[in-house]
């Protein structure tokens, strides 16, 4: 991923954008820019879990793929996407005629903050000649400490990844640092060369104005991130980021995340010690997902009563079926007394609920 190598990486808007980048580029590569030259003319397939975030689908729809060539592989007890059922997706549209080109692995899912074994899936990938695309966009700034490393096991099968500063990096929206291992892969793609924006070195590169730009030869004279988006213009992102990163530096962003994965923990332990509440989800991170024993109806009016107060925020999502809370710690403000708080209002919003 490193711009030194063949690879590098750019500020994108959001996850979304950068995962629909990736999957242009994954698209190029399968059909050897015929996509683009003649659309989309054959059943090309996208796969991601039954748990990984929409703008997936949303991304496989603006392209041309469509619904019907997006396989949303089962999970495991984990929510974790299994290899194993991915493997078959992937023999079956092969033998059936169809082109697999694209798997989205995340990171840290969006419902219950869930790893999916890259390694595996990585391996899986390469052996069939599939991009591999990482979202990371929650999870992805645990990294910065190397004790939760792990998440990242198998990364270096990723043909690309993303993650949002914005999200836990305390970046204001919108920030994504979106990376390509291959970054011809990415230009070639979506480079256009009108005569208008054809400079001195894509003339010495020997970019045709007529064509579209010999997008190898440009990318290795000069980066021109015009040929890693959508837009043709660009925001000045980095400057925010750069704040952040000059504010707190690596102990100061180490120590916050840390405290959060603590003040999570510290959450998910009493809900698990307290009679009439259950995890429904393991909290790998900062992450909570819990429910109440009455079922469904009882839980989304304990959500929308602490909501009510406005001593804290939560949102829900469905797992297995069942309506779940989910607590997620992430602000630099947040204290172990804020954690207990939430905690208490829950439970003293239940008892109330169940006089």
């Amino acid at each position: 991923f490193l711009s030194t190598s063949g690879g590098g990486g750019v500020i994108q808007d959001s996850a979304s954008s950068a995962s629909l980048c990736a999957m242009i580029a994954a698209r190029e590569r399968a059909t050897a820019g015929e996509s683009n030259r003649r659309g989309v003319r054959e059943d090309v397939v996208v796969y991601t879990s039954t748990e990984a975030h929409s703008s997936i689908r949303k991304a496989a729809r603006i392209i041309g793929i469509g619904d019907e060539n997006v396989r949303l592989i089962p999970v495991d007890d984990d929510f974790a996407m299994r290899p194993d059922a991915l493997d078959r997706a992937v023999r079956e549209d092969r033998e059936a005629g169809r082109t697999p080109f694209f798997i989205s692995a995340t990171t840290g899912t969006t419902s219950s903050l869930a790893m999916d074994p890259l390694r595996e899936i990585g391996a899986l990938a390469r052996a069939d000649g599939l991009w591999m695309h990482v979202d990371a966009a929650m999870a992805g700034t645990a990294a910065v400490c190397p004790e939760f490393r792990w998440i990242h096991d198998g990364l270096e099968y990723a043909d690309s990844y993303c993650f949002n500063p914005h999200k836990w990096m305390f970046t204001s929206f919108d920030c994504d640092a979106f990376y390509v291992s291959d970054r011809a892969a990415l230009t070639r793609a979506l480079g256009i060369m009108p005569e208008y924006l054809r400079t001195d070195v894509a003339r010495s590169a020997g970019a045709d104005a007529n064509k579209q730009a010999d997008s190898e030869a440009v990318t290795r004279a000069a980066v021109d991130f015009r040929d890693w988006q959508i837009p043709l213009g660009r925001r000045f992102r980095s400057l925010k980021l750069w704040f952040v990163l000059r504010h707190y530096g690596e102990r100061g962003l180490r120590h916050h995340v840390r405290e959060h994965v603590r003040l999570a923990r510290r959450f998910s332990n009493r809900i698990e010690e307290e009679p009439g509440f259950v995890l429904l989800a393991p909290t790998s991170l900062n992450l909570v997902c819990f429910a109440h024993e009455r079922g469904d109806d009882f839980t989304e009016r304990l959500m929308a009563e602490v909501n009510r107060t406005g001593r804290l925020f939560v949102s829900h999502t469905r797992m297995n079926g069942r309506f779940a809370i989910r607590m997620c710690v992430g602000q630099t403000t947040t204290a172990e007394r804020h954690a207990d708080a939430a905690f208490d209002a829950f439970r003293e919003t239940a008892l109330r609920l169940t006089e």
